[in-house]
């Protein structure tokens, strides 16, 4: 499948917030844990759908942070012999997706970003959107507006955020090293 035909097949779409959502990330997160064992690691909630009161892509991203990377094949291994689908990896990074059918997005969708400890920049932006409910509202303007240029181009439209999304998170890590 071209990278065109699969952007066709799983479009920009933001619903209203869910309410549902912490409770799909936390049930992920339970899961992810028993794939894990005595891997030991950090379960963060991150992305728009852990942001209150808005509009987001139905899907849930949770970052798995661990110490350092040598726990990377092994946590890889696991997690495709359950299904995960592993889109990305370097020496600091994973990604996995679950939910992708060929018929579209199942009925819950997930991101796993595994990362190491400290590599958790969301947070930051996370938490600085849920106590500043001016800059979550602009942020849903800007995903409103960008999801009908970028419909189908997921990159275009991470790419076409990733300014607003980096100011806000160098202001929260500063506001964060003052406090």
């Amino acid at each position: 499948m071209t990278l065109k035909e699969l952007w066709e097949l799983f479009p920009i779409v933001l619903t209203e917030h869910n309410e549902a959502w912490a409770e799909w990330a936390a049930d992920e997160t339970a899961c992810l844990r028993e794939i894990l064992g005595t891997i030991s690691a950090r379960y963060h909630h991150i992305g728009s759908t852990a942001i209150k009161g808005i509009v987001s892509k139905p899907i849930v991203d949770i970052i798995v942070e661990v110490e350092t990377a040598e726990a990377f094949s092994e946590i890889k291994e696991r997690l495709i012999n359950v299904g995960y689908i592993c889109m990305s990896e370097s020496d600091c990074r994973m990604s996995f997706n679950k939910g992708y059918t060929p018929a579209g997005y199942a009925d819950r969708v997930f991101h796993i970003h595994v990362r190491t400890a400290g590599d958790t920049d969301e947070i930051y932006f996370r938490d600085y959107l849920n106590c500043h409910e001016d800059a979550a509202k602009e942020y849903e303007s800007l995903k409103l507006t960008l999801s009908k240029t970028y419909k189908h181009n997921r990159d275009g439209y991470t790419r076409a955020k990733s300014s607003f999304v980096n100011h806000y998170t160098s202001i929260a890590k500063r506001a964060q090293k003052t406090t």
